[in-house]
């Protein structure tokens, strides 16, 4: 029996974005919520190839050159720090290649563009159930239990913003 072979990380290419947009879908079905993952091919090619993009993508690939992996993140900022940092908005490994190093192979490429760039922190969410949690606590992440996430979509969302409209402000543009 042979060993796997060790994934290559690399910043993801336009080919790879049909790979990408598959297994964002895969993670959506795994954490149960695949009626709400919308991503397109067009959407994710605009969002990381674009004019000015925010979104930056990394794949882990097999020997062949095809995506068993990826890593969709992007910069945020700290102002008590007072430099930037990376979100980590997904990671995935396909499930035939787990345990080859992948995931954590993906991860370290981010914590070495932190390091090499000077930007401070790698933040990420989990959903509480993931197996993954021992995974992310024997690298040395720490789970952030003091800071509790919110969200603002849909109908709340548009309606604080018809607040910013009604007093005739439109902030940023």
């Amino acid at each position: 029996m042979t060993s796997p072979v060790t994934p290559t990380i690399r910043p993801a290419r336009p080919q790879d974005v049909p790979a990408v947009v598959a297994m964002v879908h895969e993670l959506a079905e795994y954490e149960r919520a695949a009626d709400q993952c919308h991503l397109t091919t067009e959407q994710l090619t605009s969002a990381l190839f674009g004019t000015a993009p925010a979104l930056f993508g990394h794949v882990a690939v097999d020997e062949h050159d095809q995506p068993i992996g990826f890593a969709l993140w992007f910069l945020n900022f700290s102002t008590w720090a007072g430099v930037h940092g990376i979100y980590l908005e997904d990671l995935y490994v396909r499930p035939p290649a787990r345990g080859t190093g992948a995931g954590r192979l993906l991860l370290a490429t981010l914590a070495d563009l932190c390091v090499r760039r000077g930007y401070r922190r790698l933040e990420w969410w989990m959903i509480d159930w993931n197996p993954a949690a021992g995974f992310y606590a024997s690298i040395g992440a720490e789970q952030m239990s003091e800071w509790v996430p919110y969200r603002l979509s849909g109908d709340a969302l548009r309606d604080l913003a018809s607040q910013a409209t009604a007093a005739g402000t439109r902030p940023g543009g």
